[in-house]
């Protein structure tokens, strides 16, 4: 471990020189590649820095201890600071070695978040309508930006389906813990007896990709134009803006219409289609790993229920981690850090058995 962090720390050093050289400030793509490698190491050499200092002081401390000779009164004093260093030193080891994992390539990008209303009717659309909206909140609170790319909802305020674009440092590295089955417990409006039903939708978090990640050939994909309609069929436009994207080879669909520009629609149905051939690739790449090499989070198994929102006893239960806290309608409103903190937690502890 030690190892890697000097030759990290030498190789921040040598492109903070590069950084300061006048030819390669003049060249603005190299400095700025530069200047971002030197971003993602900087947090693993101050941490190292840190860690250094305190076994440095650790050292002069025992030789203090070592040379007061006599004076019981320094060395009472001198062994108690040791005891307050040495008590620093396992911390920041673990810290290093959670900052050395392996980083997830996609940590920083943007996110498409799809949430698909599933089994419990009218219902599981309301609970559809809930998950978005929370989304929204949550992503409001972490300063990131949000866009509906498309959205096909109910009369009664449910969302059969939505799919959303969220902008922002660090979306999908929160984010993508959110795919999965999410169940809801509770009674619904239109239930007379008052019976507890229980419905379920699905979310799926795609990182947001570049074209120049996916090769997608024009010629395996059918463009489909039409008019963009709303509720009830009432037409929301006249003309032919809204756009339907056919991937031939997979058979995925999607469709876009939030834009009053066919133009605009077309290029955010690609960025969502882009989004969906990425994430079936990993997918397939995930199939081939081995059980034991699959983290506890975040395996990308979306048939798997990973959380219920019991609202009778106002609890949230996460089933990956086991945590059950008792904060329903926060965490509806967007404060679901503590559940997000916990997960991230957990998996870089599955990570660091293999480290």
């Amino acid at each position: 471990m030690f190892g890697k962090l000097d030759f990290i720390t030498d190789k921040y050093k040598e492109l903070a020189e590069k950084c300061s050289d006048p030819e390669i400030i003049a060249n603005q793509p190299v400095w700025q590649k530069n200047a971002k490698e030197m971003g993602e190491m900087e947090p693993i050499v101050k941490k190292y820095d840190e860690y250094k200092k305190v076994k440095e002081e650790i050292a002069s401390t025992k030789e203090l201890i070592n040379e007061a000779g006599d004076d019981d009164e320094m060395k009472e004093l001198a062994k108690e600071e040791l005891g307050e260093l040495e008590a620093k030193v396992e911390p920041l080891e673990e810290e290093l070695k959670v900052l050395l994992l392996p980083k997830d390539p996609n940590d920083d990008k943007n996110v498409i978040l799809e949430i698909r209303a599933g089994t419990g009717g009218e219902e599981a659309a309301l609970f559809g309508a809930d998950l978005l909206r929370m989304y929204q909140m949550y992503a409001e609170r972490r300063g990131w930006k949000t866009e509906i790319i498309e959205i096909n909802d109910t009369g009664l305020g449910g969302v059969k389906e939505a799919v959303m674009l969220v902008k922002g440092k660090g979306a999908y590295s929160r984010l993508k813990y959110e795919s999965g089955a999410h169940r809801v417990q509770r009674v619904p409006e239109t239930e007379s007896s008052g019976r507890i039903h229980t419905s379920a939708a699905t979310v799926a978090v795609l990182p947001e990709i570049d074209d120049v990640e996916i090769d997608v050939d024009p010629n395996d994909v059918r463009v489909d134009v039409y008019r963009a309609s709303g509720n009830g069929g009432q037409c929301v436009n006249t003309t032919d803006s809204a756009v339907r994207l056919t991937h031939i080879p997979t058979g995925l669909v999607v469709t876009c219409q939030d834009e009053k520009s066919q133009i605009k629609n077309k290029a955010k149905a690609f960025k969502v289609l882009n989004s969906r051939l990425y994430d079936l690739k990993m997918q397939e790449q995930n199939d081939k790993l081995s059980a034991e090499r699959k983290s506890q989070v975040g395996t990308g198994d979306r048939s798997e229920r990973i959380r219920t929102y019991n609202f009778p006893q106002g609890r949230i239960s996460d089933h990956r981690t086991g945590t059950t806290i008792y904060k329903l309608e926060n965490f509806l409103n967007g404060d679901m850090d503590e559940i997000i903190d916990g997960l991230i937690t957990n998996d870089q502890a599955e990570k660091m058995k293999n480290f």
